[in-house]
C-alpha cells in the first residue's frame, strides 16, 4: 500500500475511509479507523487462538473454563454457578462445556463439602497440564501477533483500550437476538 502524509504505510482501512470520504464527504469517516482496525485485529486474533487451542484439543469455550479454574488457585475448583457467572454464560452453556471437558478427562465434578446439594468442578492433573501448556502457547501467540509494538506502545494501547472498554461497560450494548451471548 502507499504511504500517508505522516509516512506510515496505508492499509485497507485507510482505503475504505478514503472511499467513504469521496462518496460521503458529509460523514466523519475517520471515526471508522479505530473500530475497523479493532474488528480486523479481533478476527485475526480469533483465528490464531482457535489454531493454538486446537493443538491442545480445545476451543475457546473449553480453554476459558480450564483457565478460570486454573486462575482460581489451589485446589482449582469452582461451582458451576461461579464458572458461568465468571464467563458470562447461561447455565446450560456451562453444563455443556463441563460435560465435554469431563469426557476428555480434563475436569471432574465433585461433591461440595460445604453444601450437600452442591457440586464443584475441579481440574484433573491432566487438565492442569493441558491448560498450563495452552496458556503458554496463547501468550506466545499474543507476543507474535503484537510484535511490532514496543513495550511502551503496548502499555499505551492497553491503557487506551481499557478506557474505551470502561466507557462501553457503563453503556452496555444489548445482547444479540436470543439472549446471552454464548461465546
Amino acid at each position: 500500500m502507499n504511504r500517508s502524509s505522516t509516512g506510515e504505510r496505508r492499509d485497507f482501512v485507510d482505503h475504505l475511509i478514503a472511499q467513504w470520504e469521496r462518496e460521503r464527504p458529509d460523514l466523519e469517516a475517520r471515526l471508522m479507523a479505530v473500530p475497523g482496525r479493532i474488528r480486523r485485529i479481533a478476527r485475526l486474533i480469533d483465528r490464531r487462538l482457535e489454531e493454538t487451542w486446537g493443538r491442545f484439543g480445545l476451543g475457546q469455550g473449553g480453554f476459558d473454563v480450564l483457565a478460570a479454574l486454573r486462575r482460581a488457585g489451589p485446589p482449582h475448583r469452582l461451582s458451576p454457578t461461579e464458572l458461568y457467572r465468571a464467563l458470562l454464560l447461561s447455565s446450560g452453556a456451562m453444563t455443556n462445556r463441563i460435560d465435554r471437558l469431563e469426557e476428555a478427562g480434563l475436569v471432574v465434578r465433585e461433591p461440595d463439602p460445604e453444601d450437600r446439594r452442591g457440586v464443584l468442578v475441579g481440574l484433573t492433573p491432566k487438565g492442569k497440564e493441558v491448560v498450563d501448556q495452552a496458556v503458554v502457547a496463547v501468550v506466545d501467540a499474543y507476543r507474535e501477533l503484537f510484535a511490532p509494538l514496543t513495550p511502551e506502545e503496548w502499555e499505551i494501547l492497553a491503557s487506551l483500550l481499557r478506557k474505551v472498554l470502561g466507557h462501553l461497560w457503563r453503556r452496555p450494548v444489548p445482547p444479540p437476538e436470543g439472549g446471552v451471548e454464548e461465546g
